[in-house]
């Protein structure tokens, strides 16, 4: 069995994958996270045997002993039962999160992604960018500061071609739905505001001028490029959807050797990467998410994204 790790609102890509895997003989099991509270049991005991880790919900109980792989797709805050006395909240999530990742850290079987891993490179974008360095891409010249006057001096330096954005994203989906801070160009009247990074630690970067942006889908080996003709936005996700119009494009190999060498150094199988290719021809690496979103190239240019995760978690599973 193949368990998939996601939430209650996921839709599309979940759907597909699992019905890739079991187009291949894998019973695929969904694991809504954010419902580990309210819908499902959990058991462990030790036995004289060793130890037995279980998960139940409804009538179907699976053991982690019959887990072969695990596709990492999301894993989302827990739900907290409405009525539960808020007096017992921090009591509930500390035990039921400690439980949950008891539960995890007992599937020792292939994963795409693995999820100490996934949240080690998404929390760390230095870390992502350092990895680009070291393997041949160009990368943005970045800050990430509290403190003001680096901001400005970082400003003056770039003579005011610069972007800010956080370094953890709010909510996004591929529809464009959720709250959002989007990659933002700074305007020189917006340099004052500057002065509240304490508040809130922010990256700045210079900015890259643009001729297409690319979100390229990495599996493991495996290349899945859409691009867009660069946008009024900074961001291509403040535009509506309806504007948006994806089309396939080839990366050039020695950009694609480059990627799956950063992509190998961070331990990753799979992985969501934006870059930038500018009118001169140059590519600029920007930032990969372990969780990205693909189900927009899957659906408008046809890519077999799903069908590639599944492929690539039976051979790793089936290479064990």
């Amino acid at each position: 069995m193949i368990l998939c790790i996601t939430h209650s609102q996921d839709t599309y890509t979940i759907d597909l994958v699992q019905q890739q895997l079991q187009q291949f003989g894998h019973t695929a099991f969904r694991f809504n996270s954010d419902e580990f509270g309210s819908r499902y049991r959990l058991r462990y005991r030790l036995t004289p045997s060793g130890p037995q880790y279980q998960l139940q919900c409804g009538s179907q109980v699976i053991d982690a002993r019959d887990i072969t792989g695990v596709w990492y797709r999301k894993l989302w805050a827990l739900q907290v039962p409405p009525s539960l006395d808020p007096a017992y909240v921090p009591a509930f999530l500390k035990e039921y999160n400690t439980s949950l990742h008891i539960f995890l850290d007992a599937l020792d079987v292939p994963w795409i992604n693995r999820i100490d891993l996934d949240h080690a490179v998404g929390g760390n974008k230095l870390l992502q960018l350092s990895a680009a360095q070291a393997s041949g891409m160009r990368v943005p010249q970045t800050l990430f500061s509290n403190h003001a006057e680096d901001a400005i001096r970082f400003y003056d330096d770039h003579q005011g071609d610069v972007v800010v954005k956080l370094h953890g994203a709010l909510s996004k989906t591929m529809e464009g739905r959720g709250d959002f801070f989007p990659t933002t160009r700074l305007r020189k009247e917006d340099v004052p505001m500057l002065e509240s990074l304490s508040a809130c630690p922010m990256i700045l970067q210079e900015y890259i001028p643009k001729d297409r942006e690319l979100r390229i889908v990495y599996i493991d080996g495996d290349f899945y490029t859409g691009s867009l003709r660069a946008p009024e936005h900074t961001d291509w996700r403040m535009a509506s959807t309806t504007l948006i119009q994806w089309e396939a494009f080839q990366l050039p190999r020695h950009i694609e050797d480059k990627i799956d060498e950063m992509m190998r150094l961070l331990g990753l199988q799979f992985g969501a990467i934006d870059m930038i290719l500018q009118p001169d021809g140059e590519y600029v690496f920007l930032e990969v998410n372990p969780q990205g979103e693909w189900g927009m190239l899957e659906k408008y240019l046809g890519f077999p994204i799903a069908a590639t995760i599944a492929e690539k978690l039976v051979n790793r599973i089936n290479n064990e």
